[in-house]
């Protein structure tokens, strides 16, 4: 994944940015600002949550969400612990999921406190002038714009530019033969948000788009030519619904398009980045949240443990795993060469950066994760939901011999451990409330 070093980069001058701000424009917006009492010892952690499968199941809330978020807040509504939600939904923008949540849990929740699959996208700065085509649902142009993107094509608009090449549907086939309604620009990267609604559209398109440079005017090439830059969003393979089995995702779309590059080119398709869960990516931007919400807090210490509460073994539990293992090197080696180890556990093939550009990577203090672990929490409420007894151990549980996570990432069975399991989310607070010896006011 080569967008590794650049995002790296782009998020340590956020971090430098927004640093400069006064204190109190972020809290001040997201309704956790004050100042923490000094009758009580401080604690020092914050809290990750997935939402498909552990605070709703489709458009129904999960009864124990509501009761978890009643011990986070105070008699004001304000959190008592830095909160964000991190999901690899990304067919909307972060404020509408914000609503969502608001709505569904009863607490005020802001976008600052949402973390998309695509929001790592806006550090992307070296594709934001450049003509992009996006995949996927809901308002893409809008998504797209709201990252950075200033020049966006989308799969419709291919189609009605080139209805001659969506013939999958019989009933949508033109009558009659067609020239381009308009002229679109060259095609420069692809930008996959999430799932679309007809696939077969889709993958045609892409395909097209990928095997003509961005050209849909010239035939298809496919041999000795470089592949278009294409940075995906969400890899998961499976999620949640009402249903009682896991639905198709993002990662199923990724799958489909993988092998049908291959199939006609006897090449893999390459990424220029993965974004979403579990990319360590966006467990470290997480982190960053986490940081930003304790010092509008107030707090004098910093937040040393992160708590990852999720449903899915390969993304949730995965990438708080391999975040996790990135800290614990990072604390042991005090060295950023532990960037490129913690990459290369992933299978990627990014290369160890040299001195002047390891330097570049933690620009700040601020830059640096404050965290010192990151622990892993399932519940049984989504993908992952036995029909047996919750076991103990966690060890005894989990021993997944069929790998769901993507096809760039390496399959370790220990980034599959939970570090505890349990019912729901509201017990997962309660388990990481005893474990911290923390007594809300």
């Amino acid at each position: 994944m080569r967008g590794l070093l650049p995002f790296y980069r782009g998020l340590c001058t956020l971090s430098n940015r927004q640093a400069r701000r006064k204190a109190g424009i972020v809290g001040s917006r997201c309704g956790f600002c004050g100042t923490q009492s000094n009758s009580k010892p401080q604690p020092n952690f914050g809290l990750l949550f997935d939402i498909d499968g552990v605070l709703v199941r489709g458009r129904m809330p999960i009864p124990a969400a509501k009761k978890a978020f009643e011990k986070l807040v105070d008699s004001q509504g304000q959190f008592v612990l830095p909160v964000v939600f991190v999901t690899n939904a990304g067919n909307c923008l972060r404020q509408t999921k914000a609503d969502q949540l608001s709505h569904i849990l009863g607490v005020p929740i802001t976008q600052d406190q949402v973390i998309m699959s695509h929001s790592p996208l806006r550090m992307f700065n070296k594709f934001h002038d450049k003509c992009v085509l996006v995949s996927g649902q809901g308002p893409v142009l809008e998504i797209a714009s709201n990252v950075g993107f200033t020049n966006v094509v989308s799969v419709d608009m291919l189609r009605e530019s080139f209805p001659l090449l969506d013939m999958v549907d019989h009933n949508r086939r033109p009558k009659l033969p067609s020239n381009p309604v308009r002229n679109l620009p060259k095609i420069d990267a692809v930008v996959l948000f999430g799932e679309p609604i007809r696939w077969e559209t889709n993958l045609q398109l892409i395909i097209d788009i990928l095997l003509t440079k961005g050209n849909l005017s010239s035939v298809h090439q496919t041999q000795n030519m470089p592949q278009l830059p294409l940075l995906a969003c969400n890899m998961d393979l499976m999620w949640m619904a009402e249903a009682h089995s896991p639905r198709f995702g993002h990662g199923t779309f990724l799958v489909c398009l993988e092998n049908i590059f291959k199939k006609i080119t006897g090449k893999d398709l390459k990424y220029e980045a993965l974004m979403g869960k579990p990319s360590e990516l966006t467990y470290h931007f997480a982190e960053y949240l986490i940081r930003t919400q304790a010092m509008q807090m107030q707090w004098k210490l910093p937040v040393t443990s992160l708590y990852a509460i999720g449903d899915n073994i390969m993304t949730d539990i995965y990438g708080a795993n391999l975040y996790n293992r990135y800290l614990e090197q990072r604390v042991s080696r005090k060295n950023p060469k532990a960037v490129a180890k913690m990459v290369s556990a992933t299978g990627s093939t990014t290369a160890v950066p040299q001195e002047e550009e390891r330097d570049n990577l933690w620009e700040s203090e601020l830059a640096l994760p404050s965290a010192t672990s990151c622990k892993s929490v399932l519940v049984c409420t989504g993908v992952y939901n036995p029909n047996v007894e919750v076991p103990s151990d966690a060890s005894h549980c989990i021993k997944e011999t069929v790998f769901h996570g993507h096809r760039d990432f390496r399959f370790d069975p220990a980034l599959v451990e939970p570090d505890h399991i349990v019912q729901d989310v509201a017990e997962a607070v309660d388990r990481i409330f005893e474990l911290e010896k923390f007594v809300p006011q």
